[in-house]
C-alpha cells in the first residue's frame, strides 16, 4: 500500500470527514425506538408440566417493516433492564430485539435452572416461537424468523445452548460466558479435571448469592427495587429463587471443597461442553482478558469444539470481563452488529471481523498521557498453545513450601468479584504471597521483548506427605524498585496426590491463559503458594517440598498478531474529528457563502420564526408536519413533546443540518439554509455533546473556537468556563469525564461567543439537582440580556421553573404555544389547586399517546 505523505494525509482525512458532515446535513434524523413490554407465557420442566410468565421487551425495528430478529440475553443476577441499552442501539441499526428476564430473575416466574435444556433453553426456543408470530420479523425461505442470539455470561451461555438445540438460530455472539460449569468453579491446573479440582468459594458465593434471593416485587424503570420479601418457607429461605438441587450441590461443595459426580453432572448439562458437535452455526466468541470466574480458556475451548463442525469461528479477547472494566462497550458492540450484519442481514459488504483479534496496551496518548487500546488481529484463531512456542530458562532450589492450620492467613491473588460488586469498573490486584507459603523460580533478564500469547506450561516436583494444593503464577518482574505484575490476577490451581512412601510426583501444570508482553530486561518468575484467598484449598497443617522437574517455562506465541503501528502524534488521531469541527465551522460562519437571500426587514428583530415546517422521512412517515411558531427576544422557550414528537429533527433543521422538504425557518429575518451567514448568531448542542476524548475540556473548547475562524478575544472564554464550573477537571482529558461533566462543558461550549440565539437539547441530562438548579439560573439570566434561550427537555417540572414560553408538539404537529403562565392559568379550575405543567401536558397530548 503507497504510504501517504503528511500534507495528503491531512487532505484525505479532512475529505473523508467533510464528506461525512455532508451526508450528516442532508439525512433526517431517525425515528426514536420504543420498547414494548410483553409477559410471554411458556411451558417448561423436564415434563414439560410447569408454567412459567417471562417477562420480557420487544424493540421493533424503527423504519419498519420486516427485519432479522436478536434474542438479547442479560448476566446472572440481571434482568431485562440490564441490556436495554444495548437493544436499543440494535433496534435503531435495523434488528428486532427481544429481551427477556430469565425464569427466576426479576419479574419473570420460576425458579434458576442455570441455563439447563428443561428449563432457560425450552423457555427460549418458545421466545423465537413467539417472534416468529411477529409481523416485524423477517422469515427465511423455510418460514422460519431469522434469528442471533447474543448477551454476556448468563446470556451467552444460554445463547450457544440455545443454538445446540434450536436449528432456527443463524448466528450468534457469546461473551464473557462458559464452557464447562463445573471447570469454571472447580479448576485443574493439572488436566485431571474438576473430579479433582480445587472449589473457586468466592465466586461461587457470589454466584449463588446473586440468585438465592427472593423475587422482587414490581419497581417503576430507573428506581431501585424495594427491598424483596422473605419466602416462607425454611427450604425457600435457605435456596432463593434456585432449583432445590442447585441448592443441594452448592451447599455440599461450600461444605466439603470438592465436586461430587452429582455437581459435575449437573452444571455439565448446563454447559457446551454436553452438546459438542451440535453447534453448526456461525459463532464468535468475545472473552474478556480480566476474567477468573470464566477465563479465556472457556472461549478456546468453546472454539474448538464448534470449529469440528465446519461453522465460521471467530475469537476475540477484549480488555474486560467479570472481575472489572467496561471501556470497550462501542468496540463490543462493532463486532456484534457486524457479524449480524453478515449473517443476518445477509450484508455481503459487511466487515465480519478477523479469525482472531486481541486487545493490547497502545501506551499513553503523547498529548494527554490517557491509555490507548490498540486491537493486534491475525487471520486464524491459533487457540491457547499459539503457534510458535519458546522455552524460557528457570533457575531455583527446591524449597520448603508450608500449609497453615485451616489454611489461613491466605495469599491473594486478586479479589475474585471485586469488580462486579464494584459496578464492573475495575478490579482490584494485589497479589501478595504469605511469608514460608511459597515456592518461586525465576529467568534471566530477558535479550529481547516476549509476547505470551496463550497458556503457557510448567512441570514441578512435589515431594512430603498426603495431599496438597497448589495455586501457581507466572508473574512479570521488572526493574529494581518495580512490583512484580501478574497478568490479569489469574492463578492455575492444582491438587497434588503423592504416593504412599513415594519420592515425590512430577506435576505438569497449565497456568492460566493471557496476553501479556514481557519487555526486555525483566525476567519470568514462576510461584507456587499453598494458600489462594478465592479458592478452597487444603486445610490440614503440612510442609512440602517444590523443586523444578524441568528447567523451562514453555511461553506459547502468535506472530501473525499484527499490532496497528504505535506512536502516531495526536493530532493523527484527531485529525478526522478536528476537520468535523472545520466543517461545522465553516457552516456556522458562512465561510463558504452561497448567495445570501434577501433579509425580510419585518423580521430583523425577531430571533426565530418557522411557518410551514415539513420534513418526512423515508419511508414516507412525518418527523415534522407544516409546524409554526415565533420567538421572541428574551423569552427561555421550552420545546416540549413525547419521544418521537419531531423536536430534535426540528432543532436539526434550525441549525441547518438537514433541510426541510417544505416550509422555511428565518432567524432574524433570515431564511436558515446550509452555510446561511445568519447561523454565526445561534450557539447549539443537539443530540449530545461530542469531544475530542484525547483532549483537555479547555483545549477542546479552543479548538472548536478557532474552527469557527473567529477573533480569539470574541470568544468569552472566560464567561464560558464559569458556566461549565469544572474547576481543575478543565485541564483533564474529556475521556476522563463524567456524563454530567461533559454535558455541562457542551453548555459552556454552545455559549462560546454569547450567540443570540441558544439551542440546547436536553442540557439536563447527567446533572445532579444543584446543578440543574445553576443551570436553570444561568439560562434565564442569559436571556434577560436581550438573548433567546429554545430548550428541549423531558423535565417538565424543571421546563415550567426555566422557561417564559413553550411549544408543545405532538407526532410531528404543533399542539399549542404560548407562555407557560398563561398556559397553566388556562387550565385553572376555580378554587382548585394550580395545575401543573406536566398535567397540562398530558392533557394536550393524551395520557396514552
Amino acid at each position: 500500500m503507497r504510504r501517504l505523505g503528511k500534507p495528503a494525509v491531512w487532505i484525505a482525512l479532512a475529505a473523508v470527514a467533510l464528506a461525512g458532515v455532508g451526508v450528516w446535513i442532508a439525512w433526517p434524523s431517525a425515528p426514536e425506538v420504543r420498547g414494548q413490554a410483553h409477559t410471554i407465557a411458556v411451558v417448561d420442566g423436564p415434563k414439560d408440566d410447569q408454567r412459567v410468565d417471562i417477562d420480557a421487551t420487544f424493540y421493533p425495528p424503527p423504519g419498519g417493516g420486516r427485519a432479522p430478529a436478536v434474542l438479547l440475553g442479560h448476566g446472572f443476577g440481571g434482568t431485562k433492564e440490564s441490556v436495554r441499552d444495548e437493544a436499543v442501539r440494535l433496534a435503531a441499526e435495523g434488528y428486532a430485539v427481544l429481551t427477556w428476564s430469565a425464569r427466576g430473575f426479576g419479574r419473570s416466574g420460576g425458579q434458576i435452572a442455570l441455563n439447563s435444556p428443561d428449563y432457560e433453553v425450552k423457555d427460549t426456543r418458545q421466545l423465537i416461537d413467539w417472534l416468529a408470530k411477529r409481523p416485524e420479523v423477517a422469515l427465511d425461505k423455510a418460514g422460519d424468523p431469522r434469528v442471533g442470539m447474543t448477551g454476556g455470561s448468563y446470556g451467552g451461555a444460554v445463547s450457544l445452548m440455545t443454538a445446540a438445540y434450536d436449528d432456527r438460530v443463524d448466528a450468534i455472539v457469546p461473551q464473557i460466558t462458559w464452557y464447562d460449569l463445573a471447570d469454571a468453579l472447580f479448576p485443574d491446573g493439572g488436566g485431571t479435571g474438576p473430579q479433582a479440582g480445587v472449589f473457586k468459594r468466592m465466586w461461587a458465593g457470589l454466584f449463588f448469592s446473586r440468585g438465592g434471593q427472593a423475587a422482587a416485587p414490581p419497581a417503576d424503570r430507573g428506581r431501585a427495587a424495594a427491598t424483596p420479601a422473605l419466602p416462607k418457607g425454611a427450604d425457600e429461605v435457605r435456596c432463593g429463587r434456585f432449583l432445590p438441587e442447585i441448592c443441594s450441590v452448592y451447599e455440599q461443595a461450600a461444605e466439603t471443597g470438592r465436586a461430587s459426580a452429582e455437581t459435575i453432572d449437573l452444571l455439565r448439562r448446563s454447559s457446551p461442553v454436553s452438546v459438542q458437535g451440535r453447534i453448526k452455526i456461525p459463532t464468535l466468541l468475545l472473552q474478556g482478558k480480566r476474567d477468573s470466574l470464566f477465563p479465556l480458556s472457556h472461549a478456546d475451548a468453546n472454539a474448538k469444539a464448534i470449529a469440528t463442525t465446519g461453522a465460521d469461528v471467530r475469537v476475540g479477547w477484549f480488555d474486560g470481563g467479570h472481575d472489572g472494566g467496561d471501556g470497550e462497550v462501542d468496540w463490543l458492540h462493532e463486532q456484534v452488529t457486524g457479524w449480524f450484519d453478515r449473517y443476518l442481514k445477509k450484508e455481503s459488504g459487511a466487515v465480519a471481523g478477523p479469525g482472531f483479534a486481541v486487545t493490547r496496551d497502545g501506551g499513553r496518548d503523547p498529548g494527554t498521557r490517557q491509555p490507548v487500546r490498540l486491537h493486534a488481529e491475525a487471520p486464524a484463531y491459533p487457540g491457547t498453545s499459539g503457534v510458535q512456542r519458546s522455552d524460557i530458562a528457570l533457575t531455583g532450589p527446591e524449597q520448603h513450601v508450608a500449609t497453615p492450620a485451616g489454611g489461613s492467613p491466605a495469599s491473594i491473588s486478586s479479589v475474585p468479584g471485586f469488580g462486579a460488586l464494584a459496578g464492573g469498573s475495575s478490579a482490584l490486584n494485589v497479589a501478595t504471597e504469605m511469608a514460608g507459603q511459597s515456592a518461586s523460580f525465576e529467568s534471566a533478564p530477558l535479550p529481547a521483548s516476549l509476547q505470551l500469547t496463550g497458556s503457557p506450561t510448567a512441570k514441578v516436583r512435589v515431594s512430603g506427605e498426603g495431599e496438597v494444593t497448589l495455586f501457581a503464577k507466572l508473574y512479570d518482574v521488572g526493574g529494581a524498585g518495580s512490583a512484580p505484575v501478574l497478568p490479569a490476577g489469574l492463578v492455575s490451581p492444582v491438587r497434588v496426590s503423592i504416593p504412599d512412601g513415594g519420592s515425590g510426583t512430577d506435576v505438569t501444570i497449565t497456568l492460566p491463559t493471557v496476553d501479556h508482553r514481557f519487555d526486555a530486561g525483566h525476567r519470568l518468575r514462576l510461584t507456587l503458594t499453598t494458600t489462594d484467598l478465592g479458592f478452597t484449598g487444603s486445610a490440614k497443617a503440612a510442609v512440602h517440598r517444590v523443586a523444578l522437574a524441568s528447567p523451562t517455562v514453555t511461553v506459547p506465541t502468535v506472530a501473525a498478531l499484527a499490532t496497528p503501528a504505535q506512536g502516531l502524534v495526536w493530532w493523527v488521531w484527531a485529525l478526522p474529528l478536528a476537520a468535523v469541527a472545520v466543517a461545522a465551522g465553516i457552516l456556522l460562519t458562512g465561510r463558504v457563502r452561497r448567495a445570501a437571500e434577501p433579509q425580510d426587514p419585518a423580521l430583523a428583530d425577531v430571533p426565530l420564526r418557522i411557518t410551514g415546517l415539513t420534513k418526512a422521512y423515508r419511508n414516507g412517515e412525518f418527523a415534522v408536519n407544516d409546524l409554526g411558531f415565533r420567538v421572541e427576544k428574551g423569552q427561555v422557550l421550552g420545546l416540549l413533546g413525547p419521544n418521537g414528537a419531531g423536536k430534535t429533527t426540528t432543532m436539526r433543521m434550525l441549525m441547518g443540518l438537514i433541510q426541510p422538504d417544505a416550509g422555511e425557518i428565518r432567524i432574524f429575518g433570515h431564511r436558515v439554509t446550509p452555510g446561511a451567514p445568519v447561523l454565526s448568531r445561534l450557539g447549539s448542542f443537539v443530540e449530545g455533546p461530542g469531544f475530542l476524548p484525547h483532549l483537555t475540556g479547555r483545549a477542546n473548547l479552543d479548538l472548536y473556537w478557532r474552527a469557527t475562524g473567529r477573533a480569539s478575544e470574541d470568544a468569552h472564554l472566560d464567561e464560558a468556563l464559569e458556566i461549565a464550573g469544572l474547576g481543575a477537571a478543565l485541564d483533564r482529558a474529556v475521556r476522563t469525564y463524567s456524563q454530567g461533566m461533559r454535558q455541562r462543558l457542551a453548555i459552556a461550549q454552545a455559549m462560546l461567543g454569547l450567540p443570540d440565539l441558544l439551542v440546547l437539547d436536553e442540557p439536563a441530562n447527567g446533572l445532579d439537582p444543584p446543578q440543574i438548579r445553576e443551570m436553570r439560573e444561568v439560562l434565564i439570566r442569559y436571556a434577560r440580556q436581550g438573548r433567546t434561550v429554545i430548550v428541549s427537555s423531558h423535565l417538565l417540572a424543571e421546563v415550567e421553573q426555566t422557561c417564559s414560553h413553550v411549544v408543545v408538539m405532538h407526532r410531528g404537529r404543533l399542539v399549542t404555544t404560548g407562555p407557560v403562565e398563561e398556559l397553566l392559568g388556562s387550565r385553572a379550575g376555580a378554587g382548585a389547586a394550580a395545575p401543573r405543567l406536566e398535567d397540562v401536558f398530558l392533557d394536550l397530548i393524551g395520557e396514552n399517546a
